[in-house]
This record gives C-alpha cells, structure tokens and sequence, in this order.
C-alpha cells in the first residue's frame, strides 16, 4: 500500500531539526516525539518516524516504543482532523456514555462496538477520530465527552450529535 502525502512519514530533515532542539538529557525523547507528532498533520507517529528517533538518538526502538505505548497521547494510527472522546468511567457509564459512544460511532460510519476493547475509530477521510477516555475527572457532570479538546457535561445524543455536525460543518467552510 502507497502512503498518501497526510499518511506519510515527516521528511528526516524536520526530524533531525526537532532532534537538534533537544541536547541529550534525559526526558529529551518525550518532548522529541510530542513535537513530532503535533508537527503531524495526522497527528500520530508513523514507524518510521521512530525508527529514525531510536537511531538517531541511539535508544533501541523497545524503548521508543515503551514511551509511546504507555503515555495515552502519543498515536501509532492516524487521527482525524477533529477528536471525540467519550469517558467510559463509572459515572458515565452508569449515566449512559456506551449509548453516547454507540451512537456517535455510527454517525461517523462505523456500526457500534460489539467488543467492549475497542477503543478508537477513525474515519475513512480522517475527519474524525473517536475514542474512549478511562474518566475525564468531572464525574458531576456525567456522562462527559470531550470535542476537540472542549468539554461538555450531561451530554445526550441528541447534544452531541449537534456538536459534531457544528464541528463538520465547519471543516466544510474552511
């Protein structure tokens, strides 16, 4: 499979450029790679993005990868251009968040989640990433989902729905 141009890796140069930003302390890889990914236009860090950090800086990939795999912000898929979280924690669950999440899910495509580990979908054009938070913290306001960073509280379907065509409505204007 061809990597379109978004998909694509970032060229060695702007990799080597964040590199050099960041002399040999230690912590320097966390900061490489969240500078990497946000420099993303899909925002996620394709394998050879690693790879080239592992080499240059002289980690083995293992441990590239350990990072990356346990902070749940870096992305090894890419993400769409708007995301969507939805807070599976307790209160929310019990306040109707697997409703919220099935629902939105098929808004964007995809048939609701029969396999309670799935965690992420993204759509075909990457214009929407949805995905589950653990808990968001704000219990009160359950069920909470999160649009592009923005949270909103007592969230229903009906809300959301609207949420998300106002975001993809101005996708299509822009």
């Amino acid at each position: 499979m061809i990597a379109s141009r978004e998909t694509a890796p970032l060229p060695e140069s702007q990799v080597d450029e964040i590199i050099a930003r960041h002399p040999d302390r230690t912590g320097d890889v966390l900061t490489i790679l969240e500078e990497l990914q946000a420099k993303h236009p899909l925002n996620y860090l394709p394998t050879t993005t690693l790879e080239l950090v592992a080499r240059k800086k002289q980690i083995p990939l293992s441990e590239i990868y350990s990072v990356v795999t346990f902070y749940s912000f870096f992305n090894l898929q890419p993400q769409g251009r708007h995301t969507i979280m939805v807070c599976r924690g307790t209160a929310c669950h019990t306040r109707g968040s697997k409703m919220l999440m099935d629902g939105v899910l098929a808004a964007a495509g995809s048939p609701p989640a029969e396999d309670e580990g799935a965690t992420a979908f993204t759509t075909a054009d990457y214009g929407v990433t949805v995905r589950t938070v653990a808990c968001f913290g704000q219990c009160a306001l359950a069920p909470v989902v999160a649009v592009d960073e923005d949270i909103h509280g007592h969230m229903t379907d009906l809300q959301l729905r609207r949420i998300v065509r106002e975001v993809m409505r101005k996708d299509e204007i822009a």
